[in-house]
């Protein structure tokens, strides 16, 4: 029985040193974990390059839920920003054509200023309504996730 024993002690030991000294094989090559999509730098962003970027897990990690949160906001706060600019360069290319056929000392269209207030009072609303929306996909998503993450245990 004692010979048996020293005889696995010595087969461990000569197999741990085999391994140790590279006979076992070796690990292949470590890849490089990088951003798959780059952002784009010929243009400014939008919701889709913020969709579509997935960032690299380092040794320590992230809290990817966290990560993914942050993502969904940004995104939808740049289909906000981008839809508001679309608003307002709008009614700058309509208030420069009136103020362009409007003859000198005339008043351009009775009613433009207050038209104008409606419109940027709706654009306002739309904007708050749609980032209360955006809140809400994002609060609920945290709530799937939390409870995804609750019955996984």
């Amino acid at each position: 029985m004692f010979w048996l024993v020293v005889v696995a002690m010595a087969v461990v030991i000569g197999g741990t040193a085999l391994v140790a000294l590279g006979g076992g094989g070796t690990l292949p090559e470590a890849v490089h974990d990088r951003i798959a999509a780059r952002l784009p730098q010929d243009r400014p962003l939008s919701r889709t390059d913020v969709d579509e970027i997935r960032l690299p897990m380092a040794v320590r990690g992230y809290r990817m839920d966290e990560v993914d949160d942050v993502l969904d906001r940004l995104g939808a706060e740049l289909a906000l920003r981008d839809t508001r600019i679309a608003e307002l360069e709008a009614a700058a290319v309509l208030v420069g054509a009136v103020a362009a056929n409007t003859p000198e000392g005339e008043e351009p269209l009775p009613g433009l200023e207050e038209f104008a207030k409606v419109t940027s009072r709706q654009a306002t609303d739309r904007q708050v309504a749609d980032r209360q929306v955006a809140d809400r996909q994002v609060a609920d998503q945290q709530v799937a996730d939390q409870q995804d993450g609750e019955a996984g245990r």
